[in-house]
């Protein structure tokens, strides 16, 4: 028979299930459009907006966490962050004495901070970008005097840390007699270079921390080993300082006898934290946010 035909006799089920097959093609089309969706997302970059919207995320879940967890996180850091030190001294004693030595030696930087990074505790350079971002957005009294809380509490606990940290790296007997000589030569040089050279060798760290959360926020946790080990050994083969692995190094020699702690505060301490708040909050942050601030007023 034609199908065509109009005297053709029509089935009465056949028009439940045309619908049921348009339906389920349809249903189809949906999948395969989800599943392409999915691939494309992978397959692209994420946004400088989106990117924006972790961090600014980031940043109010940590302006809203409670005082005695912003301390203990502080404090396990600064202590955790002192095998960045650790580190260094190991490769700088058991490397071979040649020039390309400095490049592998500085690769032990990296292990306080993926300790303190991958195991989200709190770290006051992350903080310049993370928890300005919510200032910047928001705009508002109560956000720069909770931004200003949490700098305060956490580093005070992370400097509480590095000198519980140092205590145990120079007066205990658990690091050996070479190891003890190889920190304290990185100490000295770290904390050797005057107020004004540590100021601008601060920038570029504070910068490069700044970075690091914002890539950190676009990528997938398996690239953030890479992320924190590329630019922590930047950091320490650039010969730039940070204010929290730096005051390991600042304490060691305060115990040493080598510097005292007027110099320590006012030559290295506060020159170093100043730096590190420019180049991590004044420069890159202000640059993340002066790329997203016209689509956000749009938004």
């Amino acid at each position: 028979m034609n199908p065509t035909d109009p005297t053709r006799v029509t089935d009465p089920d056949d028009a439940p299930r045309t619908k049921a097959s348009r339906a389920a093609a349809a249903r189809t089309d949906e999948q395969r459009a989800e599943v392409e969706n999915e691939a494309v997302e992978k397959a692209t970059h994420m946004s400088a907006r989106l990117v924006y919207e972790v961090v600014l995320r980031e940043g109010e879940e940590e302006l809203s966490r409670p005082r005695s967890s912003l301390i203990f996180s502080g404090l396990a850091a600064g202590v955790c962050i002192a095998f960045s030190v650790l580190g260094e001294a190991l490769f700088l004693t058991y490397l071979p004495d040649v020039p390309a030595s400095y490049l592998l030696e500085n690769l032990g930087y990296s292990l306080g901070f993926m300790l303190v990074i991958m195991g989200r505790l709190q770290l006051f350079t992350e903080n310049t970008i993370t928890t300005v971002m919510p200032v910047l957005t928001r705009r508002s009294l109560n956000c720069l005097l909770a931004t200003a809380r949490l700098w305060g509490i956490v580093l005070t606990a992370n400097t509480a840390g590095c000198l519980v940290a140092a205590s145990f790296l120079y007066w205990t007997p658990a690091i050996q007699p070479e190891v003890q000589a190889s920190i304290h030569a990185l100490s000295l040089h770290a904390t050797g270079f005057g107020p004004v050279a540590g100021f601008f060798k601060a920038i570029p760290a504070g910068l490069l921390m700044a970075a690091l959360v914002w890539m950190m926020s676009a990528g997938q946790r398996a690239e953030g080993f890479f992320i924190i080990l590329t630019f922590t050994w930047l950091i320490a083969a650039g010969d730039f300082t940070h204010i929290v692995a730096g005051s390991v190094e600042m304490f060691y020699v305060v115990f040493s006898g080598d510097l005292d702690a007027g110099p320590a505060i006012l030559g290295f301490f506060l020159p170093v934290l100043l730096g590190n708040i420019v180049g991590g909050t004044a420069v890159f942050t202000a640059m993340a946010w002066g790329q997203v601030r016209e689509e956000i007023a749009r938004s």
